[in-house]
């Protein structure tokens, strides 16, 4: 009876160890990736010693162009479970197993004696191809990168487009992308560097006004937005002690709509979820953690360092 009860007890050990994985303190955006990138919402930043890569964008205002950034869906492809029969078929076998799984049957209660290792191994069978199931359609629903036209070597990711390639602000179709080769000055990181600790100071003291001052019109709203969810929990997001450790440029460039700058940066702070009325901490680490994400900045055409403005937050 334990050894029938083994692969249920690696399913749910495995979905534990999925469901409690994740960052230990509370994350200013909730540890996930939102905002704008210009024409490069939907591409990956170049890699950088610091993030070799960057999580897709998971929110955004800027439409992305489903042509050509949509993937097929699962068992898009021809073959036997392409059909609704083949899938049906399958997901009644897998039904049917793990209904009996968890009643102590295993995946087929009714093999036994010289059919058991026959068993044994369509149980691992069917485990393996409702594994295969699972991640393909998670995988499916995940917006795909697009590369880009542009030199993708680290700290660069800038050039001439290739001719007629299309894109635009919002990434939509149609448009004309015309993107060029923006130079960072030392001024410019400065204000990255200070960039960093004001905004994420600003969260954790919830100064609305400031937020805005320092972050595009779309940032500013995710974090309002997350600001007001905290409070109707009764909880407040207190970050602290916040410091600049190292940067690498990923990638800047110049649209007609406005110029970019893209930016891996590495810093400490103390970030704690904590009750609102007595304070007590309910979630992260009252010490200070180090964090690496992928930060863009954005400002108007021909503006000065103090213009630019929180665009967008990628995690590494």
């Amino acid at each position: 009876m334990a050894f029938r009860h083994r692969p249920l007890i690696l399913i749910l050990a495995a979905t534990l160890a999925l469901g409690f994985a994740g960052d230990a303190f509370a994350r200013m955006g909730g540890g996930s990736s939102f905002g704008s990138r210009g024409a490069r919402t939907f591409s990956a930043p170049s890699a950088t010693p610091l993030a070799p890569r960057a999580a897709p964008m998971e929110r955004s205002m800027t439409s992305p162009n489903d042509r050509n950034l949509r993937r097929p869906a699962p068992f898009s492809q021809g073959g036997f479970f392409s059909g609704g029969f083949g899938r049906g078929l399958l997901g009644g076998f897998i039904g049917a197993g793990l209904f009996g799984l968890l009643f102590g049957h295993g995946l087929f209660g009714g093999l036994g004696g010289g059919l058991s290792i026959l068993g044994l191994l369509l149980q691992i069978g069917l485990l393996f191809l409702l594994f295969k199931f699972v991640m393909g359609f998670v995988r499916g629903r995940r917006p795909a990168f697009q590369g880009t036209a542009f030199d993708s070597r680290a700290g660069q990711g800038l050039g001439q487009p290739e001719p007629g390639a299309q894109g635009g602000f919002g990434g939509g179709p149609g448009s004309l992308r015309r993107e060029t080769k923006l130079e960072v000055a030392t001024a410019d990181f400065s204000v990255f560097e200070q960039r960093l600790v004001a905004i994420q100071s600003a969260f954790g003291a919830e100064d609305f006004d400031r937020l805005r001052a320092l972050a595009t019109p779309e940032m500013a709203s995710y974090l309002a937005e997350e600001l007001a969810d905290n409070a109707k929990k009764g909880l407040v997001n207190r970050v602290s002690d916040v410091t600049f450790l190292q940067g690498d440029l990923s990638e800047a460039w110049r649209e007609p709509q406005g110029e970019y700058a893209t930016v891996a940066m590495r810093f400490s702070l103390i970030d704690t979820m904590a009750d609102r009325v007595s304070g007590k901490i309910v979630s992260g680490d009252p010490a200070p953690q180090q964090v690496t994400e992928v930060w863009t900045f954005a400002r108007p055409v021909g503006g000065v360092p103090d213009d630019w403005k929180l665009s967008a937050i990628q995690q590494t």
